[in-house]
């Protein structure tokens, strides 16, 4: 079992960054890839981004690409989500989701994860 705790979501202006933060608990945070998704009231909830258990492997959705990083300290049993020039199509209730996989070669489908966080509110103001 994995548990995931997400946090950083709040408040921004259009232009503006919020960093995003995921805590694991429980096994080896190592043994799995982890993605973010998202979803905005009345739609599906959609992938955002996806990362390998090392951190070799990054992959982002067409519409934040450019503007969204993701990354990994699995010291600290940690993913950030660092996201920048925020527009208000970026408002959404973000996921923190983790995989029984190491590896991955392409975002998450949601099929495929195995924990979920809680999720936490990401609102950007125009």
């Amino acid at each position: 079992q994995v548990r995931l705790v997400e946090s950083g979501g709040g408040l921004v202006q259009a232009g503006g960054s919020l960093r995003l933060s995921c805590v694991a608990s429980g096994r080896t945070f190592s043994d799995y890839a982890v993605g973010w998704f998202r979803q905005a009231p009345g739609k599906e909830r959609e992938s955002v981004s996806a990362i390998s258990w090392s951190g070799g492997s990054t992959f982002y959705a067409d519409a934040v690409n450019g503007r969204f990083t993701i990354s990994r300290d699995n010291d600290k049993n940690t993913v950030l989500l660092q996201m920048d020039s925020l527009k208000p199509e970026d408002t959404a209730v973000y996921y923190c989701a983790a995989t029984s996989r190491k590896w991955v070669v392409a975002l998450l489908a949601p099929s495929e994860v195995n924990f979920w966080g809680q999720g936490t509110q990401v609102t950007v103001s125009s």
